[in-house]
């Protein structure tokens, strides 16, 4: 399904995108320093919450634009995005990337990049799109 280098080039294309590394060097994915997608390794503690449920694979986290949208995810598709204690409270979702569609994942990508850009940047970045449609 979609890999890193999916997630890389749909934040790449985005406006005033950088990457960095994050937590012991996995990258993330910046917008004027705002971050909207990582790579989120599982931690010794996330293991210990998720159990046999927790995946394998490579694991993404998405910055989302409140609890509503997060909770939305995890009950349309449990076999792609879960989440753990960590996030308890917290608008981003975790996606066992390796399960997802790329198109899906570009959708995903898109949407929390707009969510942390500023306005005016995100407004720019819409009317962009809807120029080319």
């Amino acid at each position: 399904m979609a890999t890193w280098e999916d997630v890389r080039r749909v934040a790449l294309a985005l406006p005033e995108t950088s990457e960095h590394p994050s937590y012991q060097g996995a990258p993330a994915w910046k917008v004027r320093d705002r971050a909207f997608v990582w790579e989120r390794p599982l931690r010794r503690a996330d293991l210990d919450a998720l159990g046999a449920a927790a995946p394998d694979g490579p694991v993404l986290g998405v910055r989302v634009p409140d609890l509503g949208v997060k909770e939305a995810l995890l009950a349309d598709d449990p076999a792609v995005y879960f989440t753990t204690p960590h996030f308890d409270g917290y608008p981003a979702v975790l996606v066992r990337l390796d399960r997802i569609d790329p198109d899906e994942l570009a959708e995903l990508v898109v949407e929390a990049w707009q969510d942390r850009a500023p306005k005016r940047l995100a407004a720019a970045y819409r009317a962009g799109q809807a120029d080319r449609a």
